[in-house]
């Protein structure tokens, strides 16, 4: 069984981040092994939030995995608390990576335009360095503008063939020795009068991009529960545009279940009962 280390926060509502990765992982039949940067009593859309920060233990993490499994077959990270926390990734992934490792960094950053209040110009330094020891990304749109220094306001102005060049540019512009796929979600596209949600897939087979009409409001988690199917899929062998349809087309499918009743986004979508689509 494949092993996909998770390097993210656990929060006890909202699922998102380890409580969305540990059921998409083993659904798709591999063990999810849990670091987490935090610990959280909810979520922060929520407000009012308990936070442990696990920075500190998570040396201890690492020291003891390595008589366990000194490399994983993926590795996986998302939310930091610090600039600690990233240099301490880095050196993760130099450590308990091999040549066929799936390295996924989801830089979470900001959205909307605007960086997260708890970043600082440091932590999205470092977090540019990261990227790069990555083989796999998955910013949305407004952190894909931070990490390649793209101006969010006019590239969402664009309409829809100029904005997906204007995307793949920069994309390509992070790329290199070891980032080979950078997937953009989180892109507004207005087409017809119709609103859609549109995902960008630069890969070694191209560039692509997958569209969905936008239904409801924005929910937490989705990128969590995005990136686990992505990685999950590209363990088991999908290419990059395979593994987005199918990480697409599964939070699609929860997203129309949530809005169906009342539902408040900070709790995340029902995507438990599509695990057995995976």
């Amino acid at each position: 069984m494949k092993r996909i280390a998770v390097i993210n926060d656990m929060s006890g509502f909202g699922r998102c981040s380890l409580t969305a990765a540990i059921p998409v992982i083993s659904a798709m039949g591999m063990e999810c092994c849990p670091l987490p940067t935090a610990v959280l009593s909810n979520q922060t859309g929520y407000g009012q939030f308990f936070c442990d920060d696990f920075t500190d233990k998570m040396v201890n993490f690492a020291e003891h995995w390595k008589g366990i499994c000194p490399q994983f077959d993926g590795i996986f990270t998302g939310f930091v608390v610090n600039e600690k926390q990233v240099d301490f990734i880095a050196d993760f992934i130099d450590t308990f990576s091999g040549a066929d490792t799936v390295t996924l960094v989801d830089p979470v950053m900001g959205d909307d335009g605007k960086l997260y209040a708890s970043y600082n110009t440091e932590m999205c330094e470092k977090l540019k360095s990261l990227v790069k020891k990555a083989s796999v990304i998955t910013p949305n749109l407004t952190e894909l503008c931070i990490l390649a220094g793209g101006n969010y306001g006019e590239i969402c102005a664009l309409p829809a063939p100029e904005l997906f060049g204007k995307i793949e540019q920069i994309s390509r512009s992070l790329t290199g020795d070891k980032l080979k796929t950078v997937v953009t979600t989180g892109i507004p596209v207005t087409q017809s009068g119709e609103n859609y949600i549109a995902t960008a897939v630069l890969w070694q087979g191209g560039f692509n991009t997958v569209t969905t009409k936008k239904i409801g409001g924005s929910f937490s988690g989705t990128g969590d529960l995005f990136a686990s199917v992505t990685i999950s899929s590209l363990l088991s062998g999908l290419n990059p545009l395979s593994a987005v349809i199918k990480a697409t087309d599964f939070i699609s499918k929860g997203i129309e279940e949530t809005v169906t009743h009342s539902h408040n986004r900070n709790d995340g979508i029902d995507f438990q009962k599509f695990l057995k689509t995976l």
